[in-house]
Formats: structure tokens, C-alpha cells, sequence
């Protein structure tokens, strides 16, 4: 059994003394497994630093073997960002939190193409909304996406501002009044049948999508989960919270 495919590099642990076991991002095969022999080496571990695009050659002799990959780095988004630490920070949060959500070998290509977009465009205005219109998009392949097309209460699809932390459904101003305090906040540039509008959004709108997409990752994703969400996502989120770049927002 073998194949090739795009990987991006979500996590490698090591294996014995000069191994390791890397878990990629695949654009056909999903998250996909493999040891890499002697991936722990000072000339390979640059090569799987969290966030890195490589061409990944995946060889076992059966389909349900752990198998082997061979890689070439094709693009060091690491070292991209290492003067950025708020960037690292989401980059760590980006793959740990796919790494913790998806089963292995499910094909997500969908997924796979908003991951590669957003690394992409870490040093636009516009990555931190789109690290949540990421986690937005897992929570959809995963079976849990949420409805906020239209007002649960009243059908209104106009002054959307909460979502029911029940159904998963947007809620207009009118209607959540008599609830508010038990509705999650949803950040305008969110509302709208999920659409992500075009301006930059503002720091509480970003701290607000990170909080509501934070409630249903815990409640339907990592609820089986020790410990909950990946530390790597909490990390981001208090980065953010001191940052100058959101605070000026």
C-alpha cells in the first residue's frame, strides 16, 4: 500500500531514540499517521514543525499498519511567523485543535483547502476572523454546524445578535430579550446564514466567535475528551486577550 498527497503538519511526537510519528493533514486522506525514521534528527526536525506544508509519501504493507512516510518540506510556515508569537500561538491552536477533532483517515477536503487558505493569510488583518470561521467550518464537518440564517424565535433574518446555546440557532435582539443572559453573544460578522462579511471585525467580535465556537466544540466535539479543548487553543485565546493588535481593534 502507498500514496502521495499534500500533508500539512499538525503534530510529531517522538519514537524511540531517532523517530518520530507525525500526524499530517492530508488534502485526500484526511488526518493520516505515519513514523518517520529518523525524524528526530537535527536535518529532519525543522521539517515537522506545527503549521509545515510538505509532500508526504505514506508506504505499509497493509492498509491498517501505522506505515511510514517520507517527506519534503515544500514550505516552512513556521519560521514564516517566529518574530509574530500571537501568530504561532493561533498557528499551535489551528493544528491542535484539528488534530483533536477529526478522526484519522476521514478525507476532508474541504477542511483541508480552509486550513491551507488561512495559513496562507496569517499576515492579513484578516486571519484571526478567519481562525474562527475555521473552527465555524470543523464544527459543520464534523455534524454540529450552526443555523444562523434566521432567528429562532421569530424568523427574522435581521439584528441577529445571540445564539442559543440549545439548538445551536441564531436568535434576533427581539427575540433573545427575555433570555439574553443565557445566550451565547454572536459577533457580526458572523450573522447572516453564517456568511463572514468583509470588514475587520473589532476585538469583543473576535473574542465572541472564539466563545461561541468554543461552547460547541466542548459540548459536541471534545466532550470525550480528557481535559476538554487542546491547551494550544486556550494558550491563543489568552494571547489574544493581551495583545496590542486586538486591543487597538
Amino acid at each position: 500500500m502507498d500514496w502521495s498527497d499534500t500533508g500539512i503538519v499538525l503534530a510529531a511526537r517522538k519514537h524511540g531514540e531517532t523517530s518520530v510519528i507525525v500526524s499530517l493533514l492530508t488534502a485526500a486522506h484526511g488526518r493520516h499517521l505515519g513514523l518517520v525514521r529518523g525524524g528526530a534528527g537535527r536535518r529532519a526536525r525543522g521539517v515537522y514543525e506545527t503549521g509545515n506544508v510538505v509532500s508526504a509519501i505514506w508506504k505499509a504493507r497493509l492498509e491498517e499498519h501505522l506505515g511510514g512516510y517520507s517527506c519534503e518540506l515544500t514550505r516552512a510556515v513556521a519560521a514564516e511567523h517566529l518574530d509574530h508569537p500571537l501568530r504561532l500561538a493561533g498557528l499551535s491552536a489551528l493544528a491542535a485543535v484539528t488534530e483533536a477533532a477529526l478522526p484519522e483517515r476521514e478525507p476532508h477536503e474541504a477542511l483541508f483547502g480552509q486550513f491551507a487558505r488561512l495559513i496562507d493569510d496569517m499576515t492579513s488583518g484578516n486571519w484571526m476572523r478567519d481562525y474562527v470561521a475555521f473552527e465555524m467550518e470543523l464544527l459543520t464537518e464534523m455534524g454540529f454546524g450552526l443555523d444562523l440564517s434566521e432567528c429562532a424565535a421569530t424568523g427574522a433574518t435581521d439584528d441577529l445578535i445571540y445564539v442559543s446555546p440549545k439548538s445551536g440557532r441564531a436568535v434576533s435582539r427581539a427575540g433573545g430579550a427575555p433570555y439574553k443572559g443565557k445566550l451565547l453573544p454572536l459577533p457580526a460578522f458572523l450573522a447572516g446564514a453564517g456568511a463572514i462579511d468583509d470588514g475587520l471585525p473589532g476585538a469583543v467580535d473576535v473574542m465572541d466567535g472564539l466563545t461561541l465556537t468554543g461552547y460547541f466544540l466542548e459540548r459536541h466535539v471534545f466532550v470525550h475528551r480528557r481535559g476538554g479543548a487542546p491547551a494550544a487553543r486556550q494558550r491563543f485565546i489568552d494571547r489574544l486577550a493581551k495583545s496590542d493588535t486586538i486591543s487597538r481593534r
